[in-house]
């Protein structure tokens, strides 16, 4: 070697330094995906009585889950201590309470019903600020048999921007959850359309992965996508709005999920630099046991996640 030069064989330290730069930006902007589980995957062992919180925190434990999404039915108790029990067990086992699932309807009657409504909203939101959990999960109406959308609009708008500033002053995020069967949510362009004109930076959006119209698992098809009604592009419309997303299993036996397209749907997380929780929602039960079939779809949807 003459004059310290680089032998030929080795890489210049420019090119080096250049590959190490990338590498390093790289991981700097390599999203923190997160790996949740619903407890409304566990809906049979829950109905049973042979599951509860506290094992559902330990089972996810047990599968190595970043945290865990909670719907109201699995709360045993409101009560301060249980509620405190819950959350300590949770934070000794190191797993993340990321929401509290309310089954919300503002499109019912206005009055009493819809005032109720309004109420039980609120009343989760004070849960969740209770029990330091950030998002709480509505549903925004279903169009009763008679009435039009534009009726129901008009008095659930209202109530939506109500939680919201509630929320707001809580610090608890309201999360709207896609829907189809009737929900004024059927599209991406719907739930747009409701976030944009409650306008509150703490009225966000829950992608459920399953729930557009068209998808194979909400369409009634049972399986059999209806591309005219272009359900993969609803998800490409709001993944940009998304603060956490509902992972939705439907058919998981051989290991890989049948009837959506998760490579196709990761393709689209990743192309709006997704940052956050994908969420587990299995709904198989028909065709295979909870117990068997949440480790394969935890297993399966990590394969996923690097990106």
């Amino acid at each position: 070697m003459v004059g310290g030069a680089t032998p030929a064989y080795l890489p210049a330290a420019d090119t080096i330094n250049t590959q190490t730069e990338h590498a390093t930006n790289r991981e700097i902007h390599r999203p923190m995906l997160k790996l949740g589980c619903m407890s409304l995957s566990y809906k049979d062992e829950f109905g049973a009585g042979t599951l509860d919180l506290d094992g559902f925190i330990d089972r996810a434990h047990e599968l190595r889950l970043d945290g865990i999404d909670l719907h109201t039915r699995a709360f045993a108790s409101e009560d301060p201590d249980y509620l405190r029990g819950i959350r300590m067990h949770a934070l000794k086992k190191g797993i993340a309470l990321s929401y509290i699932g309310v089954s919300s309807n503002f499109g019912v009657p206005a009055g009493e019903k819809l005032d109720e409504q309004v109420t039980t909203a609120k009343h989760w939101i004070d849960v969740a600020h209770f029990m330091g959990i950030p998002m709480v999960r509505v549903f925004a109406a279903w169009i009763p048999e008679g009435d039009t959308e534009e009726a129901v609009y008009e008095r659930m708008m209202p109530c939506l921007k109500e939680v919201a500033a509630y929320g707001e002053q809580k610090g608890i995020v309201l999360g709207l959850h896609n829907h189809n069967h009737g929900c004024v949510t059927r599209t991406g362009k719907d739930v747009r359309r409701i976030i944009e004109g409650v306008d509150n930076p703490y009225f966000s959006h829950i992608l459920d992965t399953g729930q557009y119209v068209g998808s194979p698992g909400a369409s009634g098809q049972r399986g059999k996508e209806d591309p005219s009604l272009n359900f993969y592009g609803s998800i490409e419309e709001t993944a940009p709005l998304a603060v956490h997303v509902r992972c939705k299993i439907y058919r998981i036996e051989s290991g890989t999920e049948e009837w959506l397209d998760y490579p196709r749907i990761m393709k689209i997380l990743k192309g709006v630099d997704y940052n956050g929780w994908c969420s587990i929602v299995y709904e198989g039960q028909d065709v295979e046991a909870e117990a068997t079939a949440v480790p394969k779809a935890v297993k399966y949807l990590r394969s996923l996640m690097d990106w």
